[in-house]
């Protein structure tokens, strides 16, 4: 199993970077060395290329991002699961104050965190007190304290008399059919004795 992570450097650190893997001899360039590390929080770090040193923070990012390996340029393998950047700023940037990143990679995802994720509902306790009690009373038959128990009772007889009084439907009417135009020597079936041979 691998593990990746994605690394973002500043575009010109960026560029020495992709210099040092595209030459054959790296012996040869300035940009001898790369090196990571972090500091015991495993949050923060430092990123250094040849003798340049800048600071680094890892962070987590809004959702997963997949990664795929071809060998034949042809049928992609899926081989890891990312979820966290490592950030490489200029070394005058500030830190971030959070571990979670608020974008994704792409700028659909951009501020991903806010606009694609519903906050927790800012509630005063009181009222979810008060609405907890309320319901414990309706729970144990009894009613809520600010609902009138004479109007509740009225509204409660008046929906029974409402279900008392249904209404009778309406026999369907019948159409007599004179005997003389019924099939001879077979008796007369009722409706539900007929079956729909049209299906």
């Amino acid at each position: 199993m691998e593990e990746q992570f994605i690394l973002r450097v500043p575009p010109n650190v960026a560029e020495r970077i992709e210099r040092l893997l595209n030459e054959t001899d790296p012996s040869s360039s300035e940009d001898k060395s790369l090196d990571l590390s972090f500091s015991e929080d495993g949050r923060s770090g430092t990123f250094v290329i040849g003798n340049e040193h800048f600071p680094a923070s890892l962070l987590d990012l809004p959702c997963v991002v997949e990664s795929y390996k071809t060998y034949d340029d042809n049928s992609l393998i899926k081989t890891a699961d990312i979820g966290q950047m490592i950030m490489v700023r200029e070394s005058g940037d500030a830190a971030p104050d959070v571990i979670e990143y608020r974008h994704g990679l792409t700028p659909p995802m951009r501020d991903a965190r806010k606009r694609r994720f519903r906050r927790e509902p800012d509630l005063n306790p009181e009222l979810v007190s008060r609405v907890e009690k309320d319901l414990l009373k309706i729970m144990a038959r009894g009613t809520a304290e600010n609902i009138d128990a004479e109007a509740a009772e009225q509204e409660v007889e008046e929906n029974a008399r409402g279900a008392n009084k249904k209404v009778a439907p309406k026999p369907a009417p019948k159409h007599d059919v004179p005997e003389n135009l019924t099939n001879a020597g077979e008796p007369d079936r009722s409706d539900s004795e007929e079956s729909d041979d049209s299906v």
